[in-house]
């Protein structure tokens, strides 16, 4: 396994950006691939049917971010593979759970390991620094680590972003010049693959494709998704955070509390469950403690938080191997499942650490991005 991943910078038009990236990221993109075929093969999917089924989502995402194809035909043409195998890495879960043979896709509900995260922001009230901090530990496949990558958008048409993703994916979590950033959490419902929404991958990258808050607001609540999911979007300018609690087809508010937002993977939101039922707990229990511990662990430091206090936090390993810095252990499929990254970042200053596999003692690596002035926290009226 590497100990850092590597960063690729990427400019120009959509197309022009695509091609660059899967030029540098042609070997990465490659083992993600390899990665998920061992998937669709055991699910008896041939390429065919994949490529049916992605293709499908074409004029989904063309009817929000039109953009988003034109550059994933360029990360095709770069890393010289075939387009619906782009769209397998942008809409992966999508693609699979929609496998229209009903055998096929029970197989895939039962025995899938979710990609449980937990994540956490800390408004600058409550941090050592009076900045915002925003946080995750992402919880997946471990042999994702061979194929993440942090890219560096170079834009012509909005703000720079720095993003950690895998390969091939036109996002994942990251934060913008202009101070927005995202992370998400795996959450279903009894709404989930009812019909054909926009790929999550994709909207967290259209949330920080935005020059205004308002506008990557809407996008990550009102845009419709095929199943259920969790984003903390914060803003490094206003010093906010929010949580999305997203069914499909309706958003939900969960607030933060003394300045921390702390999310794992199960519903919270009382006026959400009052209308869907929770259906994930059963395959990630975890989750309902995952929270509990990092917030139990951080509210005797509100108002001091530092960094290096939070990702001394983020480690804990209670209740290993289902703590919430996971161990490579294996799951329901054989493979390893772990905390695959611990994600650091502070918007304000352009800094987004990353630990890969951090339970096994990796050290964090730095990817800065170029801040506009307006990322910085607005401090008029304010104590700090």
């Amino acid at each position: 396994m590497p100990d850092r991943c590597r960063l690729i910078e990427i400019a120009g038009k959509p197309y022009e950006r695509g091609v660059s990236y899967g030029t540098q990221a042609a070997p990465e993109i490659r083992i993600g691939i390899a990665h998920y075929a061992k998937q669709v093969n055991a699910l008896s999917l041939s390429d065919a049917e994949i490529e049916r089924v992605a293709v499908a989502f074409v004029p989904r995402i063309e009817e929000f971010a039109p953009h988003h194809v034109e550059e994933m035909r360029g990360v095709a043409r770069g890393a010289d593979v075939p387009f619906h195998h782009i769209l397998l890495l942008n809409a992966r879960t999508e693609i699979l759970k929609l496998a229209t043979n009903p055998a096929q896709r029970a197989k895939l509900l039962s025995e899938d390991e979710p990609d449980g995260c937990t994540g956490i922001v800390i408004q600058p009230e409550a941090s050592a620094e009076h900045r915002l901090i925003h946080a995750h530990n992402w919880d997946w496949k471990a042999e994702s680590a061979e194929s993440s990558i942090v890219v560096r958008i170079r834009s012509d048409d909005g703000p720079d972003i720095l993003m950690f993703t895998e390969a091939g994916a036109l996002g994942r979590f990251g934060f913008n010049s202009v101070g927005t950033a995202i992370t998400a959490n795996y959450l279903e419902s009894d709404r989930d693959y009812r019909t054909l929404g926009f790929p999550l991958a994709l909207l967290r990258r259209h949330v920080l494709e935005h020059g205004h808050f308002a506008q990557s607001l809407k996008s990550a609540y009102a845009i419709p998704k095929s199943t259920s999911n969790n984003m903390l979007v914060s803003t490094a300018s206003g010093g906010l955070a929010f949580d999305l609690e997203c069914a499909p087809d309706e958003s939900f508010l969960v607030e933060p509390k003394d300045g921390v937002l702390v999310h794992a993977n199960h519903w919270r939101s009382p006026v959400a469950l009052s209308k869907l039922t929770e259906c994930g707990v059963i395959s990630m229990p975890d989750s309902l403690y995952r929270d509990r511990r990092l917030r139990s662990l951080i509210e005797p430091l509100i108002g001091s938080i530092s960094v290096a206090q939070l990702k001394k936090i983020l480690a804990d390993n209670w209740e290993t191997p289902w703590s919430l810095c996971r161990p490579p252990r294996p799951s329901a499929l054989h493979n390893l499942t772990a905390t695959v990254i611990t994600l650091v970042m502070q918007p304000e200053i352009g800094l987004m650490e990353v630990s890969l596999l951090p339970a096994n003692g990796n050290p964090y690596h730095d990817y800065r991005l170029e801040m506009e002035p307006t990322a910085r926290l607005h401090r008029a009226n304010s104590p700090f």
